[in-house]
């Protein structure tokens, strides 16, 4: 076997692969190689092209017990961090003996585990600040206050509002579980958004009411449909138009806006924008790329006091991308905050 032969039976494994041989050179190494330690590696010592510890005695081991050692490897990239499994495993070719080296990335599986460790604290973090307020008063209800009428109305009150915080929770928790269920399903039905527009108004009168704020609705006189799920985008707009509600209040109004069809290139084809706009504080421009995170809020306590999840934006985001589309937002402190809708017509 050549070291071309060799470097060909390395090109045909997808991962970066290299072989060491007896006298710790680089015999032969494997395009995807390039990616990691740049060009010409063949010929060079492996522990100038390798550079970290942990590795370096993988190889060394390996070489010394013929035994497969695994370790991880870090590398930047792009301004990234990333993490490769390594696995160096002991083999005897007729050009000699030496150990291949394989770099697997898991920088995608990191990502998802600490995503989800991260998710797990979240919800915990939510759910034990209502509990822990029930279970104060319960034992204050069975104890000190046991017989104190005005205490026992005035506890109950903060009792239920808790409660109601805990079951929006998990509401929220169960939507966003059903929209990534069905993330890669099209929607089939028909919806007409200028109706739409004005259903979400009617059934928020209440709470702009309460508000003291106006919603209004600027749709031109055509009707205009899209292929989607109309409870989902049912919920994108009462999600959107809540939010601008509680939060730009000090503004009084909220607009709900619908665009003419027109070509928009970030759609590749035709679609219409359907937009949400309160004339509040705005947002600082540092927090909207973070928006649409879980649990993600501009300001916690505020948004707890009015009785917020930190999920409703995660999952519209999720819903406009089931359906194709596109969701900007845009805001200037002391004008109020714009979120834009874009849908694909077909």
């Amino acid at each position: 076997m050549t070291d071309a032969s060799i470097t060909a039976l390395l090109s045909a494994i997808p991962l970066p692969a290299l072989l060491v041989g007896r006298g710790e050179r680089i015999i032969a190494a494997n395009p995807p190689t390039s990616a990691l330690f740049g060009p010409s590696v063949t010929g060079r010592h492996f522990i100038t092209v390798i550079r970290q510890p942990n590795v370096l005695d993988a190889v060394e081991h390996c070489l010394a017990d013929r035994q497969v050692h695994k370790t991880q490897y870090l590398a930047t990239r792009r301004g990234q961090d990333s993490t490769y499994e390594v696995t160096c495993s002991y083999v005897d070719t007729p050009l000699g003996q030496g150990v291949v080296v394989v770099f697997q990335d898991l920088t995608m599986l990191t990502k998802a585990e600490q995503m989800r460790r991260d998710f797990v604290a979240n919800v915990s973090h939510e759910l034990r600040t209502p509990l822990t307020a029930l279970i104060g008063f319960i034992e204050t209800l069975r104890g000190p206050a046991k017989d104190d009428a005005g205490a026992r109305e005035r506890f109950l009150e903060i009792m239920a509002r808790e409660a109601e915080r805990m079951e929006r929770l998990v509401k929220d928790l169960l939507s966003l579980s059903h929209v990534e269920g069905e993330a890669r399903m099209r929607p089939t039905e028909r919806v007409e958004l200028s109706g739409l527009m004005q259903s979400v108004s009617s059934a928020l009168a209440p709470l702009a009411r309460d508000a003291d704020v106006a919603i209004e609705i600027e749709a031109g006189p055509e009707e205009v449909h899209v292929q989607g799920d109309p409870d989902q985008l049912r919920q994108v707009l009462t999600n959107l138009v809540e939010n601008a509600i509680k939060y730009g209040r000090t503004g009084k109004r909220v607009t709900l806006r619908l665009g003419q069809p027109e070509e928009m290139p970030e759609l590749q084809g035709r679609g219409v924008a359907l937009s949400v706009t309160d004339y509040g504080a705005g947002i600082d421009e540092i927090h909207i790329p973070r928006l649409t995170e879980r649990f993600y809020r501009v300001d916690s306590h505020r948004s707890r006091e009015m009785g917020g999840t930190g999920l409703g934006l995660a999952i519209v985001k999720h819903i406009v991308t089931r359906h194709r589309g596109r969701m900007r937002i845009s805001s200037t402190l002391g004008e109020g905050t714009t979120i834009r809708i874009l849908l694909p017509l077909d």
